[in-house]
């Protein structure tokens, strides 16, 4: 799943409005925009947060300012009944459905619903206690790492692998929304596969295809990025979201960077081969005579490249043509005395 081809999450999060069929009207068009699987977020209110508006509880900064956690969360959860019906149809269009689970009720609740593989959001890194319960049910397990330092990805990885479980996936990831590209520092992707030895994507807030596209070309293996019907309908998360046709432009660019990345390879490819005959090679230049010597006027290294190398051409100056030559023809030893 993660290693064959870059595996493409589509992000449902709160973009359904409290809506179940704009949830579902969003599944098929994740689908025809070529997300391999849809990811969902199980939570309530009640079970991220509590429902108080001190100033520990209020947002400060940034779209959501103003709200309180618990307003902000029931605004944008989803529902969990809707789980059974939105798996289904996941299923049934060919998407990998899974979710990221908040506390252990949700990491139960996706168990029974048979999800295939457990999310970690940025912000739950730190809960120790919650990545060790969900990666002891021995599925792959993601993690993302938007506000993370390098001790807190350590303890993550550490608490899987206690837990028997080798499946980790870690995120490159900004937790500010939107993200800015300054902000991004991709560099940290191919070190982080190195350090950690794991698996390495990005789930990604900023606007546009062009951060995902970068990511792939550094080494990602995953790409999670938010979908919206049309941002037009508002929300949490509309701002860092993209609709369809956004994302099917991303998924087309980040196909092409992965066939384009190829292997490590010198060899040239029977296209490029053909192209060799349009490299520069030594012709001669001038009408020249039996015996008459080669210098830099009757001799040029020109296209196409039919002729002996350019590199030659100080060991042919002085010496002498074997028989007559024309002008245009491609030089080669048995011309030379």
């Amino acid at each position: 799943m993660f290693n064959d081809r870059v595996f493409i999450i589509a992000e449902l999060s709160a973009n359904h409005r409290q809506d179940l069929e704009i949830a579902k009207d969003t599944l098929y068009a994740m689908k025809e925009s070529g997300a391999d699987a849809v990811k969902l977020q199980t939570y309530t209110p009640d079970t991220i947060t509590i429902d108080c508006n001190n100033d520990y509880f209020t947002i400060k900064e940034g779209l959501w300012a103003g709200k309180t956690l618990y307003e902000l969360y029931k605004e944008a959860f989803t529902p969990w009944e809707w789980h059974y019906e939105l798996k289904e149809l996941a299923e049934k269009l060919g998407l990998v459905f899974f979710s990221t689970a908040f506390d252990r009720s949700a990491v139960d609740f996706l168990e029974e619903l048979g999800v295939p593989l457990h999310k970690i959001a940025s912000f739950e890194i730190t809960d120790i206690p919650l990545i060790r319960y969900a990666a002891s049910k021995k599925k792959p397990i993601i993690i993302s790492t938007g506000i993370a330092e390098i001790c807190d990805i350590w303890e993550a990885v550490k608490a899987c692998k206690e837990a028997g479980n080798e499946q980790i996936i870690l995120l490159k990831c900004t937790s500010a929304y939107p993200a800015p590209f300054e902000e991004m520092n991709l560099k940290t992707i191919p070190n982080m596969a190195e350090t950690f030895g794991c698996v390495v994507g990005l789930s990604d807030h900023t606007p546009g295809i062009t951060v995902p596209v970068a990511a792939v070309a550094l080494g990602a293996k995953v790409v999670e990025k938010h979908f919206i019907l049309d941002r037009k309908l508002g929300g949490p998360d509309a701002a860092f979201s993209l609709e369809p046709d956004e994302f099917a432009r991303m998924v087309k660019a980040v196909r092409e960077a992965e066939k384009a990345l190829g292997r490590v390879s010198y060899e040239l490819t029977p296209k490029a081969r053909k192209s060799r005959v349009f490299a520069r090679s030594l012709f001669v230049v001038k009408d020249m005579k039996k015996g008459e010597p080669f210098t830099e006027e009757n001799v040029r290294s020109i296209r196409p490249g039919y002729g002996l190398a350019p590199k030659y051409l100080p060991q042919i100056i002085g010496k002498r043509a074997r028989r007559e030559i024309k002008k245009g023809t491609p030089l080669s030893w048995e011309l030379i005395e």
